[in-house]
């Protein structure tokens, strides 16, 4: 699909709803001063909070590009894996009198935004370097963040040309590998039956732990909220929620270092979402490098597989401005 100037920029998650103006054939197709926030809970609707958005910066656009977080069906609709929205592509355009809407995978547009992001958007977890885009014919990448829900995503680079998996691999079920992990799956499937990796990995994931290793150390949990724990255990002050973090960021980094050996990701994993800088502390700690490489007989092949936290507040309209260069003609190769 070919994407004229100007191009709205959506990024919709199961809390927020994040909009931006684009122009894909500018020198600097993203301007961070058009970001506007919306909380989803404050609109009945996707084009509620758009025409507000509107009135509020002043802007237009003739089309739209929208990074949903949900399954994308036909091209042309998707519900919101964590919110009320159902969304419909030519719905939404008769609603705006838009040209164009086009939906995507929040996590496709998160993998795009690698293709943009500059080194300073960018903290290594662990000790080795960032890796260089493009610097071989072929690379892939795995890009996997928690925040209200977990996503994944994958970014290959194949002869000076780049394109995403969209996946939801958050649902992907939970492996456990230690006694510990053991135990809170246990007592998690008593809870939910099925218990997927957005069980844990994930805003509601921290309270799940809380509870779960409360239980487990005999302690009657508190009525905390992710933001809570993460800030108890930032202050050192309660040592639960410590081992919450802690725990958190060891199966964080299983997880994704199973996504790698899945999709074959051995250029580098980009660690993204509203949890990530948060707890990024508790990552460089260890605990996540050490489950992350730990997988047995491809141990020193994980070894070599750098981690990245990607600490830009903006990588989902980053990255949908980056699917509108690519829609445009234009080459994100290039710009770097």
């Amino acid at each position: 699909m070919h994407v004229p100037a100007p191009t709205l920029l959506a990024d919709l998650g199961g809390t927020n709803v994040r909009f931006a103006v684009s122009d894909p054939a500018a020198s600097m197709p993203f301007q961070m001063d058009n970001v506007r926030r919306y909380q989803v809970s404050e609109f009945a609707s996707l084009a509620d909070a758009i025409r507000q958005y509107f009135a509020d910066s002043g802007l237009r656009a003739e089309h739209a590009l929208i990074a949903a977080a949900g399954r994308i069906c036909d091209g042309e609709t998707v519900q919101i894996t964590n919110n009320p929205w159902a969304i419909s592509a030519h719905k939404l355009q008769a609603e705006l009198n838009l040209q164009s809407v086009r939906l995507v995978n929040d996590f496709a547009a998160q993998s795009m935004a690698v293709m943009l992001l500059q080194p300073s958007d960018l903290v290594p977890v662990g000790k080795l370097p960032l890796p260089q885009l493009g610097a071989q014919d072929e690379q892939t990448f795995v890009i996997v963040g928690p925040g209200t829900g977990l996503g994944v995503g994958g970014l290959l680079l194949r002869q000076g040309k780049c394109s995403v998996l969209q996946t939801e691999g958050g649902h992907a079920g939970f492996a456990a590998h230690t006694p510990e992990d053991i135990e809170i799956l246990k007592r998690l499937n008593q809870r939910y039956g099925r218990v997927s990796n957005e069980r844990i990995v994930c805003g509601n994931g921290l309270v799940n732990l809380y509870t779960v290793l409360c239980e487990i150390a005999g302690q009657t949990p508190e009525a905390l909220k992710p933001e809570d724990i993460s800030a108890r255990a930032n202050a050192n002050s309660d040592p639960m929620c410590v081992q919450v973090v802690e725990t958190f960021a060891g199966i964080f980094g299983s997880v994704a270092g199973d996504l790698v050996m899945t999709l074959g990701a051995w250029d580098g994993v980009y660690l993204t979402g509203g949890l990530v800088p948060i707890l990024l502390p508790w990552m460089e700690r260890g605990g996540f490098r050490e489950r992350f490489e730990a997988k047995g007989r491809f141990r020193v092949t994980m070894e070599q597989v750098p981690t990245q936290a990607i600490m830009n507040p903006e990588p989902g309209l980053i990255g949908a401005t980056a699917l509108a260069v690519v829609d445009s003609g234009g080459s994100l190769l290039q710009r770097r």
